[in-house]
């Protein structure tokens, strides 16, 4: 068994983690403790289903877990978007991050 910070899957969520970060502390007061907070655990939970997935036999679970969460992660987003507390530009850079880990996870 690979160690979980050597997949590529791993390297690409954390990835997200860091980014959604730095965009999320510019939001304003009234979004970064609400939707800025459920945005960076979402990608957490992430993370911490890519380790289950690679510690255990059964990964189906754990990795529709991993998709479910993207598609949390991939609405949140477009409503910030939509509440123009994300650029265009930020908003692309982390949707291309979230469809690999789409695609890595049926994969």
């Amino acid at each position: 068994m690979a160690q979980y910070q050597h997949l590529p899957i791993y390297k690409v969520t954390y990835e997200l983690l860091s980014l959604v970060t730095k965009r999320t502390k510019e939001f304003p007061r009234d979004f970064k403790f609400s939707l800025g907070d459920k945005i960076r655990n979402e990608c957490i939970d992430l993370v911490i289903f890519i380790y289950k997935a690679n510690s255990t036999k059964d990964k189906v679970e754990h990795l529709n877990k991993i998709l479910e969460g993207v598609q949390v992660i991939e609405l949140m987003l477009r409503l910030s978007k939509d509440l123009n507390l994300l650029s265009v530009k930020a908003f692309s850079e982390i949707i291309v991050l979230t469809d690999s880990i789409s695609r890595q996870a049926q994969g």
